[in-house]
């Protein structure tokens, strides 16, 4: 097996998937591949594709798995992940498109899969607060507050509530990711690579959780 780390991130919207995972490809000096973002930029070219994806995210539901895998397989790809690995996010979310990426990756296979577990309760308080700015994708906790025209930190954006965020949205695809994304807890489990980690606490906390499972599995 060629060098490099190579883990796959999931777990319930707003479970803090994205912040760990760019946590952890910083950490690894890996690339981290958000399938989410590598879909609200193509929303933001307006190309054929994004126009397509769109309409499925505003309706809460999964885009496509055959548009997915090609997204990711794309990306996999390129020279960075194909040498040094990557931490996936948002990716798999179907058992489609879990033995579709199995295929693509059997010369280079995934070590590490990490089901960040929070409950719905949880993440519906969080997805429901979460705002996130127009121009550079920045997310904030909305507290009540706010002005009106809430301008970005970093760049100077406008913080909006991204129609996705909204809460018919959200349970929309809370109820998605109970149907379709959960039964990759047992996919992964019988692939012997799943690892459950608790995603409540300080990021601090949850970050060295995760690392101390990946670092011990690299050392075996």
């Amino acid at each position: 097996m060629s060098a490099g780390v190579r883990i796959i991130m999931f777990g319930r919207q707003g479970a803090g998937k994205g912040t760990q995972s760019a946590r952890l490809a910083k950490h690894f000096d890996v690339p981290h591949i958000s399938t989410g973002e590598m879909l609200r930029n193509a929303v933001k070219q307006d190309s054929v594709v994004g126009r397509a994806a769109k309409a499925v995210l505003d309706r809460g539901e999964l885009v496509d798995d055959g548009l997915m895998v090609s997204l990711v397989q794309g990306r996999i790809s390129q020279e960075d992940a194909r040498t040094a690995g990557f931490v996936l996010d948002g990716f798999p979310r179907t058992i489609g498109q879990a033995t579709a990426f199995d295929s693509l990756t059997q010369t280079r296979p995934v070590g590490f899969v990490i089901d960040l577990d929070v409950n719905r309760e949880i993440v519906l308080g969080r997805l429901s607060s979460r705002r996130t700015c127009e121009r550079c994708d920045a997310i904030y906790t909305a507290t009540g507050k706010e002005p009106n025209n809430w301008k970005c930190e970093k760049c100077g954006g406008a913080v909006v509530q991204r129609t996705d965020d909204s809460p018919v949205a959200i349970n929309k695809r809370l109820d998605v990711y109970e149907t379709q994304t959960a039964p990759l807890i047992s996919y992964y489990q019988g692939r012997g690579s799943l690892h459950v980690v608790d995603g409540l606490g300080s990021p601090d906390q949850v970050f060295d959780r995760i690392k101390t499972v990946v670092e011990t599995g690299l050392r075996r």
